[in-house]
C-alpha cells in the first residue's frame, strides 16, 4: 500500500487549510480529506485524487470532515470523474458532511457522482 501526505501549505491544523493523506492499493485510491475544500486548497485536492505513484482508476474520497468546499472542490471533483470514467474507472465520495452535501446537492453533483454515507459503503457499491 503506498501513502503519501498533501496538504495546502504544509499546515493542516490551520483555519482554512485542507489536509489530505491518500493511500492506495492495488485496485482501490482512498483519499481522506480534512478541512476546507476552495480555490486556494483546490491544487492539493487535485494533486490527491491525481495519485501519480499508484496509477488507479478507483478513487474514493472520503469526506466526513469537510467542513466546506465551493465551486472550485466540485469543478475538481467533475474534473476527477470524468477522467477516471474515461479510463473505465470511477470516483465515488464517501461521508459528506451536511454542509457538504448541501453544496453538492444544490449543483446536483450527487446524480453524477455516487454519494454514500459512508467510507465503508463507498468502497463496496
Amino acid at each position: 500500500m503506498a501513502e503519501r501526505e498533501v496538504t495546502e501549505s504544509g499546515a493542516a491544523d490551520q483555519a482554512g487549510r485542507l489536509s489530505v493523506v491518500a493511500t492506495a492499493t492495488a485496485s482501490i485510491h482512498v483519499v481522506p480529506l480534512a478541512g476546507e475544500i476552495d480555490h486556494a486548497t483546490g491544487d492539493a485536492l487535485r494533486q490527491a485524487l491525481a495519485f501519480p505513484d499508484a496509477p488507479c482508476t478507483r478513487v474514493v474520497a472520503d469526506m466526513r470532515q469537510v467542513t466546506f468546499m465551493d465551486s472550485s472542490g466540485i469543478n475538481i471533483l467533475i474534473t476527477s470523474h470524468h477522467a477516471l470514467a474515461q479510463a473505465g474507472g470511477w470516483l465515488r465520495l464517501a461521508g459528506p458532511t451536511a454542509p457538504v452535501m448541501r453544496t453538492i446537492s444544490i449543483v446536483g453533483l450527487d446524480t453524477v457522482i455516487g454519494c454514500h454515507d459512508t467510507l465503508a459503503q463507498a468502497l463496496n457499491a
